[in-house]
């Protein structure tokens, strides 16, 4: 299992906590310090769609201009996502193959800890 996020991310550190107390093995890749490439977000953005991992409820999202949050696409918010990671939404996990987006407990426990 890989997780994805910034590591000051409140929500990052409530999932790295509850994979923590759940005994299950990550490895953390925090986009901000250690990047973000142009291949891994294609993968992501064909998992789960860019609409998925960009962030419209954060300080990035606000802070963008008018005319980019306008006029946003696929190709536009995957730009965006690759010049500022801090834009997706967090964290984002690869395992067994499938890519989650988001932190809840509940659908955690129900998709990790059978494995």
């Amino acid at each position: 299992m890989k997780l994805y996020g910034i590591k000051n991310c409140d929500t990052v550190k409530k999932a790295r906590k509850w994979l923590d107390d759940a005994g299950i093995n990550y490895e953390f890749h925090d986009f901000k310090k250690d990047g973000l490439g142009d291949e891994l977000l294609n993968t992501w953005e064909q998992a789960v769609g860019w609409e998925t991992l960009l962030n419209k409820r954060g300080t990035t999202w606000r802070k963008l201009p008018d005319e980019v949050r306008d006029t946003i696409d696929a190709q536009s918010a995957h730009n965006v996502m690759l010049e500022n990671p801090s834009i997706i939404k967090r964290p984002v996990v690869e395992h067994n193959g499938n890519v989650q987006v988001g932190f809840n407990a509940d659908q955690w426990a129900e998709i990790y800890s059978a494995g």
